[in-house]
């Protein structure tokens, strides 16, 4: 399971950059604009700049409305910016049709532009609240518009988490429709340590965190620390060990 930590600007990368031995994916987001807010090209830039050139850059596009052209230009704009992971926001898409449509741009054009790019259809676990497509579309969303990987994250940063709003159950099926169709499936969303080993156990692949490793826990107001992504990766390493023996046990 590979661990996405996102600062918000390049005061936290270097911070990441500290603990890159701990850390596998460094992703720029603007937490204010929003779950998948989408930061300035600069931001981008300086956060490739600072951290270990074999860490690979990500950058949330934003939580983008039903206009396939714009979203197009935002994701090919990040990826000139220095990300190699692209992740898209379908906050305004209703139907699978619609975020397959704006899915599509944005793989032309990122992969127009490097063929080598990532790209992340992302949707969101809270999904009822604000009348977007059903999470366990995405896979299938990812699928049909060439994109890498589906991702899971909330919406709505309220306090509720992941498992609030999708049953591990829900997202064990998620995992196993995004392996079904060879994509890479992400999970998100205010996860904390007690959730690693249920994130282990579906076969999650990538698991993104911010608050986890913020002082007080808080993606908002805290800051994120190198200690506390080691001690995250060390559960996660830990939770892998186990579930690795309970499964060579069987």
């Amino acid at each position: 399971m590979l661990l996405l930590i996102s600062p918000d600007g390049v005061e936290e990368a270097l911070a990441c950059a500290k603990a890159a031995e701990h850390l596998d994916i460094v992703d720029v987001k603007k937490p204010d604009e929003g779950s998948l807010g989408a930061n300035f090209p600069w931001v981008i830039r300086e956060i490739r700049g600072a951290v270990p050139a074999d860490k690979p850059v990500s950058a949330t596009v934003g939580d983008v409305p039903f206009k396939p052209g714009t979203v197009a230009q935002a994701a090919l704009g990040a990826a000139v910016s220095g990300a190699t992971y692209i992740k898209v926001g379908l906050y305004g898409c209703t139907t699978p049709d619609q975020a397959v449509e704006v899915m599509r741009g944005v793989v032309r054009a990122v992969k127009d532009h490097r063929p080598d790019a990532f790209v992340v259809a992302s949707g969101y676990a809270d999904a009822h609240r604000i009348g977007c497509v059903n999470p366990l579309a995405l896979p299938d969303i990812a699928r049909r518009s060439g994109s890498d990987a589906a991702m899971l994250d909330t919406a709505i940063k309220d306090g509720t988490r992941l498992f609030d709003h999708v049953s591990p159950t829900a997202c064990a099926e998620f995992v196993r429709l995004a392996h079904e169709a060879d994509l890479l499936a992400a999970l998100a969303g205010s996860v904390k340590v007690e959730d690693l080993a249920t994130l282990t156990r579906v076969g999650t692949d990538i698991v993104g965190v911010r608050g986890a490793v913020c002082e007080g826990g808080d993606r908002n107001t805290g800051r994120i620390q190198p200690r506390l992504i080691a001690a995250f990766r060390a559960e996660m390493d830990r939770h892998a060990r186990e579930h690795a023996a309970t499964v060579a046990a069987r």
